[in-house]
């Protein structure tokens, strides 16, 4: 990215900034529904939930719930993308001396700061109901950029559905599978508790790496191999996610 496309991408990410904080009721909406969730699992179903694990379920829980807030999120990032796409915004742009990408990366950038604080939130409601963790600092600053990596792949998956939505339901219906995909891993219950052919999904989906991964980083354990799987699954979903949504937008603007 050249310093023109850099300095373009900071003004248009300030623009989405200020609107969000015009209407911060969509960051707190995105961390409703899984704190919502951790209080259910955790004051509701929890007892009745065997992990194997020594710690307590909030520390089990958590990992999980912080991807399904992350997930929450990017469907706003579709529906702003949606709504400048048909506004005509895109078009006025077209006409000034802007660098192309830099529209885009305003929304990824916008995406990831109001997820992070949404983040920020369910961890502060974590701690408050329990969860401890024995992470150092070079720990929690693996498990944000790992919290990063994963916003910056579904925000881009969220420009996708953005830019090809018909509707405005359509530009955020996209993030539904997403919120579901950690029910079916080991954020809740172990995988091993699964039946076989749920199991096997759940075993071999990006979304057990990396809870697996972020859980055994909270708790001081060693990573092994999942960090590595985790990391092959962000990276490529990023990789692929970006160059669509580059190819879609480019045909889009002509």
């Amino acid at each position: 990215m050249t310093a023109h496309a850099v300095g373009d991408t900071g003004v248009l990410t300030g623009r989405s900034l200020r609107h969000i904080l015009r209407s911060p009721d969509t960051i707190v909406t995105t961390a409703v529904t899984p704190i919502a969730l951790m209080l259910l699992f955790v004051y509701v179903l929890g007892g009745a939930i065997t992990t194997g694990s020594d710690g307590s379920y909030i520390d089990y829980l958590l990992p999980g719930i912080l991807l399904i807030t992350i997930a929450s999120g990017v469907a706003y990032t579709a529906y702003r993308l949606f709504l400048d796409l048909k506004g005509g915004i895109f078009e006025r742009f077209q006409s000034m001396p802007i660098a192309r990408s830099s529209v885009l990366w305003a929304h990824v950038l916008t995406s990831l700061v109001a997820n992070l604080v949404s983040v920020t939130i369910v961890v502060g409601v974590a701690l408050v109901m329990g969860f401890r963790t024995e992470a150092s600092v070079g720990a929690w600053l693996a498990v944000a950029g790992i919290l990063v990596l994963f916003t910056l792949a579904l925000t881009w998956l969220a420009v996708i559905a953005g830019l090809s939505a018909k509707t405005v339901d359509g530009a955020s219906a996209f993030s539904y599978p997403l919120i579901f995909l950690p029910f079916i891993s080991s954020a809740f219950v172990p995988t091993d508790s699964m039946p076989g052919p749920v199991a096997w999904f759940a075993e071999n989906q990006p979304v057990t790496s990396i809870v697996d991964t972020i859980r055994a980083l909270f708790a001081a354990e060693p990573v092994g191999g999942d960090i590595w799987v985790a990391l092959a699954w962000l990276v490529g979903v990023l990789a692929v996610a970006y160059a669509v949504a580059m190819s879609i937008y480019r045909r889009r603007i002509g």
